[in-house]
């Protein structure tokens, strides 16, 4: 009964194990399978970051900047645009940037008209417009190329009745020759204390005359005299052994004259105070000088315009055709 009772004791364990088994069972399968896609998750979270290298995240990081940068600024136009606009500035009218008695001057002057040289002249006297006596100028635009040496236009003329101005001049020479220029009332005379005086800037004259033996020293200072247009020059007439004479012509009203880097001329012939006749002789004295001038190179029309103005005066527009004909035929 004892080994009976002991075996029917062991069945209904084994049964009741049984039972138990199937209960747990379905809790044990989804707690595995949970587990299982977890670790799957995990493991393809893993091998999908695993892909992405540093160089990939950076790049993903800035083009989200990019886009929210861009996106900002979509915003602020946005908003720009609600907002009303600035009014946009005008630019002045260039005939009103200049004073009242310029304007006045103006009026008396014919833009569209070409005036002959007496006229022009006469009409200059009328336009100035300025307290203390005007230069009259002239200005000559020429059908050269100022960039070839071989079409260079520079020279000088003596005004028959002089510019209108004192004129400082200085010699650079020494012995016989700056005893001459001294006589002939140079203002400054000497060598090396004028070299000094110029190394140091201090350019106290206006035309500066030379004896051939000194060029070489005054090379030492071409930079600072070239720039001024002061550098003594045979074709000018500022190089040469006779200073006293140069000199005297300085004195008299003797000018010189070159183009720009416009083919240009620019000279005054005179003040608003000559008499009408001694400023026309002055310019016809001038535009003279300027026809002898012309190169050889130079090739077709030689005077292509010509205008007469005061100091801080309006333009005025010669007919060149006609003043040089007119010029030529007195010859």
């Amino acid at each position: 009964m004892a080994e009976k009772k002991n075996t029917e004791e062991v069945i209904a364990e084994d049964v009741m194990q049984d039972e138990l088994a199937e209960i747990e069972a379905p809790e044990t399968d989804a707690a595995e399978v949970t587990e299982e896609t977890a670790e799957a998750e995990t493991e393809g979270k893993t091998a999908k970051a695993g892909k992405r290298s540093a160089k990939a995240v950076r790049e993903a990081e800035a083009e989200e900047a990019r886009l929210a940068a861009k996106e900002e600024r979509a915003h602020e136009d946005a908003v720009a645009t609600e907002q009303p606009k600035a009014p946009r500035r005008t630019m002045p009218n260039p005939l009103h940037q200049h004073g009242k008695k310029y304007r006045a001057a103006g009026e008396l002057v014919d833009r569209t008209k070409l005036y002959s040289l007496t006229e022009a002249l006469e009409l200059a006297a009328k336009t100035a417009s300025t307290k203390f006596d005007s230069s009259v100028e002239f200005h000559i635009n020429l059908g050269v190329d100022p960039r070839q040496a071989d079409q260079m236009v520079r020279a000088s003329v003596v005004l028959p009745h002089g510019t209108g101005r004192t004129l400082r001049v200085a010699v650079f020479a020494d012995g016989e020759a700056a005893e001459k220029a001294k006589a002939a009332d140079a203002d400054i005379v000497g060598t090396d204390k004028l070299l000094a005086e110029i190394e140091a800037g201090k350019l106290n004259f206006d035309m500066l005359i030379a004896t051939p033996d000194k060029m070489a020293t005054l090379g030492k200072v071409a930079k600072v005299l070239g720039p001024r247009g002061l550098m003594p020059n045979p074709k000018s007439g500022t190089v040469t052994p006779d200073a006293a004479k140069a000199v005297t012509e300085a004195k008299a009203g003797k000018v010189e004259f070159r183009i720009d880097k416009q083919a240009i001329v620019h000279q005054a012939v005179g003040k608003v105070s000559f008499k009408a006749d001694d400023l026309r002789a002055n310019a016809v004295a001038f535009l003279e000088a300027v026809i002898k001038a012309k190169p050889s190179a130079a090739k077709g029309t030689y005077i292509k315009a010509i205008a007469v103005a005061t100091s801080m005066g309006p333009g005025i527009k010669v007919d060149a055709a006609a003043t040089v004909t007119e010029i030529a035929g007195k010859k």
